[in-house]
């Protein structure tokens, strides 16, 4: 069944209520006139999973962190100007470029379009792989949390700063555990970073009683098996437990359904300097799945938004797209524990800091605080 659209008024559709999608409905909700314009924000959750925290909120019990991380959307649009649908669209209908169109769900239901973005986000294998209900993801949260807690060495698939994080995570609750990261490189992480910072989170890792294998990759065997061998023939007789943390991919197969050729080899989404997909005036994306040469993190979710905000604006009201994206320098910061971490700041000759910096801006409280406040919490 479709919505009718009211007449004389535009339809602006938002398909991903990750953080790229989150903002830029709650900051549009600010710029556009009720009278004129509605705003939807289509997920199949009711809530946000704030990510920043996903490590701790699988490991850790003592901070109950699933009753503050997991954020209702029903506070989230500025004036309560706009509305959360919840449901997964399937499929997405162009009337024609730079018309409008609809997108359908996965019950039937069609929402009209007059601007369109896709902000959906990426997929994980492993503990951040999160079912949709919340009942579903409250269970799956304990299991990973009672998995982690009875094995007695935990290996972790992947050096990024995901597994950085896991391995951290675990020897924070249980300092006694053995962790071992294994990963494909010859250092954490991957050369976006200098090998000073590389070897710098390495170190701090050490520090904790993480333990390392390098340029070798495990398999995840099936449950309740005590002994992994890595492919490059390591043989590791007491682990119990493979918890991958290797990379992400972009969650985009509802967008090939806008057109041939809006994808990537790799599923990322082509975009113009507007963060349009070219070809298709008035269709936008953000976030991680856009084709473009810059680490996937939350905190680039903010600049995306500002861009496309202010072409969705200018879009409709006819006017030519002048807003760009160019990226923004690489930082990140890496906390291992609520004690300490890492981080670099692609600034000057690139600066590295060290644990009071991570333990200040993302250690405490992995800014679940600062998320709950941004959606109305």
């Amino acid at each position: 069944m479709a919505e009718k659209a009211v007449k004389n008024v535009k339809n602006v559709v938002i398909v991903g209520a990750g953080w790229a999608g989150v903002c830029i409905a709650r900051e549009l909700s600010s710029k556009l006139s009720a009278a004129k314009y509605t705003i939807t924000l289509v997920n199949e959750r009711p809530y946000l999973i704030h990510l920043i925290a996903g490590a701790r909120l699988v490991v850790a019990e003592e901070d109950h962190l699933e009753d503050k991380a997991l954020i209702p959307y029903d506070r989230l649009f500025r004036g309560g100007n706009g509305t959360v649908k919840i449901g997964k669209v399937v499929s997405v209908h162009e009337t024609a470029p730079g018309k409008g169109g609809e997108v359908r769900l996965e019950n039937g239901e069609t929402l009209p379009y007059d601007a369109l973005v896709f902000s959906t986000g990426s997929m994980w294998t492993g503990p951040l792989q999160f079912p949709q209900s919340e009942t579903d993801v409250r269970a799956y949260i304990n299991v990973w949390r009672e998995k982690c807690d009875k094995a007695k060495h935990i290996i972790v698939v992947g050096g990024g700063p995901l597994g950085l994080e896991f391995a951290a995570e675990i020897k924070e609750v249980w300092p006694d555990k053995k962790v071992t990261i294994v990963h494909g490189q010859s250092l954490p992480i991957n050369n976006t970073y200098p090998d000073r910072f590389r070897k710098d989170i390495e170190a701090r890792s050490r520090q904790r009683g993480i333990e390392f294998i390098y340029n070798d990759r495990v398999d995840t065997p099936p449950e309740g098996t005590v002994g992994v061998t890595t492919r490059g023939g390591k043989h590791i007789p007491d682990a119990d437990l493979v918890l991958p943390a290797y990379g992400s991919r972009p969650n985009t197969s509802v967008v090939s359904t806008l057109a041939d050729g809006v994808l990537t080899k790799d599923g990322f989404v082509r975009i113009t300097e507007n963060l349009e997909i070219p070809g298709h005036p008035g269709v936008f994306a953000a976030g991680d799945i856009i084709d473009f040469k810059e680490r996937k993190q939350a905190a680039k979710a903010g600049r995306h938004a500002r861009v496309v905000i202010s072409n969705i604006v200018s879009f409709l009201e006819g006017k030519p797209l002048k807003s760009s994206y160019n990226g923004v320098p690489e930082m990140i910061v890496i906390p291992l524990g609520k004690t300490g971490g890492s981080g670099y700041l692609d600034f000057l000759w690139g600066i590295i800091v060290g644990d009071w910096v991570s333990k200040t801006v993302l250690g405490k409280d992995l800014m679940v605080k600062r998320a709950r406040a941004y959606l109305g919490y």
